[in-house]
C-alpha cells in the first residue's frame, strides 16, 4: 500500500503476552532518531505477581495506569484504573505536535479516559505517522478504531515478529523522510 504525503496509521494486535510492547519498544529504539512521542505500558511485579501498570513516555515521564491498590469506581478485572492521573501524564506528551506517535497500547483500560480516546482520534486524523497497539478484541470504541478505512491492522506472532518490525520501521522512515523532503 502507498500512502500520498504524510499521514499514516499503523495498528498492531495480537494475543496478550505475544510481545506487543516489546515489539513497540523495539520500534521506537529504531525510530528513536525521528524524537517520537508517546509511551509504554509495563507490568507492575511484585514477588512474580502482576500488581498493575506504569506508563513510561519516550521522554523519561513516568506515570500509573492501573494498580490492585487503586480505589476506583473505574475497574478492569482486579484493577483500579487511575483516569486522572493517567490524563495527566498525557497532558505532557505533546502528542499534538509530533511527526510520530507510537501508542502501547489502546485498550480497555486506557479507554476509560475520555481524554486518551480524543488524543487518539486527533492523532488519527493528522498528518502525524501513529503506531500503537491495540487489544485483539475489544470494547466498542476499540473494535471501532480497527474498522476505520485509514488504518492498516497487523498481527503480531512470534514468527513475524522480526519482518513486521522492519516493514513497520521501514514505512514510517518512508514517509516521514518524503514528508521533509516535499514540505
Amino acid at each position: 500500500m502507498e500512502y500520498a504525503g504524510a499521514g499514516m496509521n499503523i495498528l498492531i494486535t495480537g494475543a496478550p503476552g505475544c510481545g506487543k510492547t516489546t515489539f513497540v519498544e523495539n520500534v521506537a529504539r529504531e525510530l528513536a532518531g525521528l524524537r517520537p512521542a508517546g509511551f509504554v505500558t509495563r507490568e507492575i511485579r511484585d514477588a512474580g505477581e502482576r500488581k498493575g501498570f506504569a506508563l513510561v513516555s519516550f521522554c523519561g515521564r513516568t506515570g500509573i495506569l492501573a494498580h490492585v491498590g487503586i480505589r476506583s469506581p473505574l475497574r478492569v478485572g482486579k484493577y483500579g484504573v487511575d483516569v486522572p492521573a493517567f490524563e495527566a501524564f498525557l497532558q505532557d506528551l505533546q502528542l499534538a505536535r509530533a511527526r510520530l506517535v507510537i501508542i502501547d497500547e489502546i485498550g480497555k483500560m486506557e479507554c476509560l479516559s475520555p481524554l486518551f480516546r480524543t488524543r487518539v482520534a486527533e492523532a488519527l486524523d493528522s498528518p502525524c505517522v501513529l503506531v500503537a497497539t491495540i487489544a485483539l478484541r475489544g470494547t466498542p470504541p476499540v473494535e471501532a478504531l480497527k474498522a476505520r478505512r485509514d488504518v492498516e491492522v497487523f498481527c503480531l506472532h512470534p514468527w513475524n515478529r522480526q519482518e513486521l518490525a522492519g516493514l513497520v520501521t521501514q514505512r514510517v522512515k518512508s514517509v516521514l523522510n518524503n514528508a521533509g523532503s516535499t514540505g
